[in-house]
């Protein structure tokens, strides 16, 4: 069993981790500010303008660094934690570039300004490799990996042994049992590891082992069920002594729908106007490569299963399910084509849906709407798939950002659920902010494994999942 005497400091450990990411930041930004920028203005700031500045900047850095996940270092691995830094501040050093445009209002300076910033951004790339390098390493060493056990009940493990063997600098899987050996093997074996992870256990052994580890003070993690996700989104209702837990089960509600209908008008007509200039482009090289029709036209299946039809920019060759059986794309799938495999991993392919969503066929944010073949066949297979059509599918949602393009059906419907039951603006805003990240993240868009296709080997092991 590991060493915890460092564990309650881990709190003391991210808070220092976060006054000195934002010390290094916007002390870039006070130098560059008090040596530079300031002197460009007619009449510089003086006193409490100055402060006004670096407040301002210190604020925004704050806010978006929280939003792209950069504090969280031991959590998110090095790289991810650098890219999340290195994408907020290019967001914020953007807006107050406009700002101290705006404030200066001349445009001699516009190009001195953008070059300041470049520079600035360029020495905040450098500080965020160090620092997150430096917090990585000393995390890993202040809190080594939690030896775990895993218990189990069905074969499927693997699948998950996989994900998890992923994040050694996290958990380390000492030892596995499986129900079959009876709760008192499995009860002295957890009194032997620093914590649990309680894969796939019907529900009642589930809620034996959870009592006997909060009894023994043992971590313990578990793989959510349908009913997990769906109860935690309840309200507690204290009518009598004998409290409740009331889940509405309506998706959203009818103010939330309108607010998000009016936002979604209004960016997707935005976004077309500002991406045309990019669509054009992918538009005539697609037609350059194999003179090939430009858009991919699929039903797919959106709110209450109603069918519609989405538009995507073609990035297979054409006829690529002429023998008319759906084929998701795997790892180095040779029908997509040269074009494809760029505006694939920009996301680029993705732009014409926003014509869906001016529509009203999607929403900027929702689950991803699946083909209708997938549908039928996972829901013979998954009844609760139909769950995610409570809202309007998406051209970006929680399952994007906290998923990839293979992960598994099951999955997928409990990211898609945690969204749907913890709704909000601010939760819209986050996922799209996050999509940033994730289009420079490969693992999102991983194909699936040849001897993985979805609704096979996936649905196999998780059928079943919520008994």
């Amino acid at each position: 069993m590991k060493d915890k005497s460092f564990e309650q400091y881990k709190r003391i450990f991210l808070f220092s981790e976060i006054v000195l990411t934002l010390d290094a930041m916007c002390g870039l930004f006070g130098w560059l500010w008090y040596s530079y920028l300031n002197t460009l203005n007619e009449k510089p700031f003086t006193g409490s303008g100055n402060l006004m500045e670096i407040v301002v900047y210190v604020i925004a850095t704050l806010v978006f660094i929280q939003i792209f996940g950069g504090f969280e270092i031991g959590f998110y691995t090095a790289l991810n934690a650098i890219l999340s830094q290195v994408l907020a501040m290019f967001c914020v050093n953007f807006l107050m570039a406009v700002q101290t445009i705006l404030t200066i209002s001349s445009i001699y300076t516009l190009d001195e300004i953008f070059l300041a910033f470049f520079i600035l951004q360029v020495a905040q790339v450098v500080a965020a490799i160090i620092l997150v390098q430096c917090f990585d390493h000393l995390y890993v060493w202040l809190f080594p990996a939690w030896d775990i056990l895993l218990v189990y009940e069905n074969d499927s493990v693997r699948l998950f042994m996989d994900k998890v063997n992923t994040r050694k600098d996290k958990y380390v899987i000492g030892d596995t049992i499986n129900v079959s050996e009876g709760v008192e093997a499995i009860c002295d074996k957890i009194r032997k590891h620093d914590s649990v992870i309680i894969y796939d256990v019907s529900s009642a052994l589930r809620n034996d082992l959870i009592k006997f580890c909060y009894g023994e003070g043992i971590r313990v993690y578990q793989t959510p069920k349908i009913s997990d996700i769906l109860i935690r989104s309840a309200k507690e209702h204290h009518l009598f002594d004998t409290p409740l837990l009331m889940s509405n089960n309506i998706g959203l509600t009818f103010e939330q729908k309108v607010v998000k209908r009016l936002i979604d008008i209004v960016v997707s007509f935005l976004m077309l106007i500002i991406t045309a200039p990019i669509m054009l482009i992918t538009a005539i090289c697609i037609i350059i490569e194999d003179h090939g029709p430009v858009f991919f036209i699929q039903e797919r299946i959106t709110l209450h299963d109603r069918p519609f039809m989405i538009y995507k920019f073609r990035s297979m060759i054409v006829d690529a399910e002429a023998d008319g059986k759906a084929r998701p794309a795997v790892a180095d799938d040779d029908r997509i084509t040269k074009v494809g495999r760029i505006i694939r991993k920009t996301r680029i392919d993705e732009l014409p849906q926003l014509y869906n969503v001016l529509k009203g066929d999607m929403s900027l944010v929702g689950p991803r709407p699946e083909r209708v073949e997938h549908v039928i066949k996972y829901t013979e297979k998954i009844p609760e798939f139909q769950y995610r059509t409570k809202v309007k599918g998406g051209l970006t949602g929680y399952a994007q950002v906290y998923g990839k393009y293979n992960t598994t059906a099951y999955d997928k419907i409990k990211l898609d659920l945690m969204y749907i039951e913890n709704y909000s603006l601010v939760l819209d805003f986050r996922i799209v902010v996050m999509t940033i990240k994730v289009i420079f993240m490969k693992s999102s868009t991983e194909g699936f494994a040849n001897n993985n296709l979805p609704g096979e080997e996936q649905m196999k092991a998780e059928n079943g999942e919520d008994s």
